[in-house]
């Protein structure tokens, strides 16, 4: 039996006659820390050498590093729902949207640990943004207790004062002998960003950036966007490296399961919120001493978000059909710890997908995709192609953070040589999109409209669609319409569009006033009261 089974079987053994609270509970303690948009490669262990982070590549060399890790839905809170419960977001009813109101009939597995005696607890930012309450109108604390106590003077105004590794103290403190959970969840690198800081603070300069994806401009603007944002990532790592030493300097490092990862892509144009290898392929690593073997090696085989829920539960001894969570669709990652010769794991591909994401359609509508990753191929199916996919321009496109990136794109339009990149970052799609990502990373020459690819598009939908089916999935029954008439967590955001063209322009601070294009929709047709914010 590999080496990570048997200490699993051994935590469950003894689990059932150790107590809870015993300090020789031999259950790990679980670090899980999770960037706020960070795409995948943007690390040393990746071989990025313009973004710093040495204690992510510690965790991948002492343990194991992912190279195809995957979260089904590209924003905040519902990737983070999937996280959380080890279920596709097509699977958790309002939890598929953005800005949501978490049903109460699903759980996750940090409120599974708390039942079954962990401490837990997070820094930063847990599931959000939504609201979450259980069916009797209690609050639920989805990952636990919050500590946000300690403070610090950030390098830049666009980073937290959140001083992470700080709050992680105090709850080791207040944990005692207890095993414990706890999600660090910087607000990093989500934006806004301070302009020029990467290069004024991080000693990096534009030329170091190796190549700029071909869905934007490779001008200076784009490239200082891109060191801000790596400062902010290497800002993340760091909390991840002082969390480390604190559990070093109290002898509880190598019993600690750590994982290191990020919700979904970067908040650029075609990553954070859309369905490309910029949006839903994130880093993965994990440490475990005691449960790893061969440390230091990658995993090449498929992993989704949706596999942590599972992998924790299994390392900590706790029966997943015994928690009260939905029945989980994740499969555990614990067979990649146990085997030295690859530890690939089953997959063969990932199922992708998003319901509604920001404001900035009529009747509070959504852009739903589903979509399927395989060693060879992404193909996605465009539900509603009719529909923007970033919103409508006339609402500043508004599933696209501002940035200085976003700006440059959107002046784009219409210039010679610089549709192309409006085109691929805010037009409108067509229903099938398929690419090679063995020759075409980037995503950028959709292949099925080419006859010559027929038999593939066909036959990577008809295995989605199928797969889709058996987890349940409303539109493929369809009914795929119940995501847009789920409403928002906050009523001030309900009917978005229809205030800002009625003239009341409601409050957006992530779209910056040089993002509201009427003029980039043919179809829009103003009335006298709608306002360019």
């Amino acid at each position: 039996m590999p080496l990570a089974a048997n200490r699993i079987a051994t935590l469950v053994a003894l689990s059932l006659v150790a107590a809870w609270s015993d300090a020789s509970d031999p259950r790990p303690n679980v670090l899980l820390c999770v960037a706020d948009d960070w795409s995948y490669g943007h690390a040393g262990a990746y071989g990025c050498d313009w973004v710093d982070t040495p204690a992510f590549d510690r965790v991948a060399r002492e343990g194991l590093l992912f190279r195809r890790f995957y979260t089904p839905n590209a924003k905040c809170a519902p990737s983070r729902a999937c996280l959380l419960t080890g279920r596709n977001s097509w699977q958790l009813g309002a939890a598929a949207n953005h800005s949501a109101i978490f049903p109460p009939e699903y759980k996750g597995f940090v409120e599974a640990l708390r039942d079954a005696g962990y401490r837990v607890g997070y820094t930063g930012k847990g599931w959000a943004p939504g609201w979450a309450e259980t069916a009797d109108g209690r609050p639920r604390e989805l990952t636990g207790e919050r500590f946000a106590d300690r403070r610090l003077d950030p390098p830049t105004k666009g980073i937290s004062e959140n001083d992470y590794a700080g709050n992680f103290s105090d709850f080791l403190e207040a944990a005692g002998s207890a095993p414990w959970c706890f999600w660090y969840g910087s607000l990093e690198p989500h934006r806004g960003y301070e302009y020029g800081s990467g290069a004024r603070l991080a000693g990096k300069t534009t030329d170091q950036i190796d190549r700029v994806p071909g869905y934007w401009p490779d001008n200076e603007v784009v490239r200082n966007d891109l060191l801000d944002y790596a400062l902010e990532v290497q800002h993340f790592d760091e909390h991840v490296g002082r969390m480390l030493e604190l559990l070093g300097a109290r002898g509880e490092l190598d019993r600690t399961l750590v994982v290191v990862t990020s919700d979904h892509g970067m908040p650029f144009p075609r990553g954070k919120g859309q369905a490309y290898e910029e949006s839903n392929h994130v880093p993965l690593a994990v440490r475990w001493p005691d449960g790893i073997e061969a440390p230091g090696r990658t995993v090449g085989g498929f992993a989704s978000m949706i596999d942590l829920a599972p992998t924790v539960l299994e390392a900590a001894g706790v029966d997943a059909e015994e928690t009260g969570m939905a029945a989980i669709t994740g499969q555990s990652l614990t067979d990649r710890f146990g085997s030295a010769d690859g530890g690939e794991g089953p997959r063969g591909g990932v199922l992708i997908g998003k319901e509604r994401h920001d404001v900035g359609r009529p009747h509070d509508e959504g852009y739903p995709i589903r979509g399927v990753v395989t060693a060879r191929w992404l193909y996605l199916r465009n539900h509603e192609p009719d529909r923007w996919p970033a919103g409508n321009p006339e609402a500043g496109y508004p599933n696209c953070d501002a940035s200085p990136t976003k700006t440059v794109v959107l002046d784009a339009f219409g210039q010679p040589g610089g549709s192309r990149f409006w085109e691929l970052c805010f037009g409108k799609r067509p229903a099938d999109e398929l690419y090679d990502l063995k020759n075409d990373p980037d995503c950028i020459d959709n292949l099925a409209t080419d006859a010559g690819y027929a038999d593939v598009v066909q036959q990577l939908r008809s295995e989605m669609q199928r797969r889709l089916a058996e987890e349940g999935d409303p539109r493929m029954r369809g009914e795929g319409r119940l995501f847009d008439d789920y409403p928002y967590s906050s009523p001030a955001t309900r009917g978005f569009y229809e205030k800002l063209t009625s003239g009341q322009a409601p409050e957006a601070p992530w779209i910056d006033a040089a993002d509201y294009r009427p003029e980039q929709n043919p179809d829009f047709e103003p009335s006298p009261a709608y306002q360019r914010p």
